[in-house]
């Protein structure tokens, strides 16, 4: 594979993504977050079972416990982030959502601070301090304007970064992230449904009136996108992997005007371009940085 298919493939994940955003808001119509959610992922897990029976063939270590206690420790953050994006999406706009979410993108760096205790690039301080910019001037510059939705969201994104966190250190260990994949999902899956079951109403009716959206975001956004972001990430640079990936809360935002007919003030449109700014330049400068380093 060529860079420039690998970029294009990362540009087809960020874009079925960002129409997740949009079908994760009109599937709420019919069926309820937990529910959707617990359906999705379930979908997504059988989506993506192939491709790990196909991984095991060529791993080179099994699985342990450590590795096990890794891969469900990595689910329940997927769940949080999950939840709390669903439930958000509830009270706040899928523009608003996309972008806020996009925020995973600067805590990553903040949680190796706070927990790992790794020094980040200086660049980190700044991105961060335009991304909570970008959230006020998303608001239109009153913070009581934000909705419980949006606070949710930025927890999401938190969780996020958890997960990305906690995958990575996963990965690293065993070599297997469609393993992964298929755990994580499972355990969302399974803690989605008892939620579900207790709290929320359920009638074959409203499944199949969700049926489009449980399909398309199981299918495309969890199980086809991330198949299609691991193989193009092996021939393209991070640097441009960032700049591709990062589109998604532009195809998110866009969708949504398109086929939701959302607006926004323009301090609204500022607020979603200074954070796509700062996802940007905290994921570009390190890597540009680097290299220019000589080699040693």
């Amino acid at each position: 594979m060529t860079r420039a298919q690998a970029n294009l493939f990362l540009l087809l994940a960020a874009a079925i993504w960002g129409g997740g955003f949009v079908a994760q808001s009109t599937a709420m119509k019919a069926i309820g977050p937990f529910w959707f959610i617990a359906l999705r992922f379930a979908v997504a897990t059988l989506a993506v079972l192939p491709f790990v029976v196909f991984e095991a063939r060529k791993a080179k270590a099994r699985t342990s416990a450590r590795h096990a206690k890794l891969y469900i420790l990595t689910g329940l953050a997927l769940f949080s982030g999950a939840a709390t994006q669903q439930v958000g999406l509830q009270t706040t706009t899928v523009t608003n959502s996309s972008f806020i979410t996009g925020l995973y993108v600067v805590f990553v760096p903040l949680i190796a601070v706070f927990f790992l205790r790794r020094a980040p690039h200086w660049i980190i301080w700044p991105g961060a301090l335009m991304a909570v910019a970008g959230i006020y001037l998303l608001s239109g510059g009153q913070l009581s304007a934000l909705t419980s939705g949006d606070l949710l969201t930025v927890a999401c994104a938190v969780f996020w970064a958890i997960q990305i966190t906690l995958a990575g250190t996963a990965v690293s260990a065993t070599g297997r992230p469609l393993a992964l994949s298929a755990t994580q999902f499972a355990v969302t899956a399974v803690c989605a449904l008892t939620i579900a079951a207790a709290f929320e109403p359920i009638s074959l009716s409203a499944i199949w009136a969700a049926a489009p959206e449980i399909l398309y975001v199981g299918i495309f956004s969890s199980g086809l996108a991330f198949v299609l972001q691991v193989i193009a990430q092996r021939y393209t640079t991070p640097s441009q992997a960032a700049i591709f990936l990062s589109s998604e809360a532009l195809f998110g935002s866009s969708l949504a005007a398109l086929l939701l007919g959302e607006t926004m003030p323009a301090t609204g449109y500022a607020g979603c371009a200074l954070m796509f700014i700062a996802m940007l330049v905290v994921e570009l400068v390190p890597e540009l940085a680097r290299r220019r380093l000589p080699a040693a």
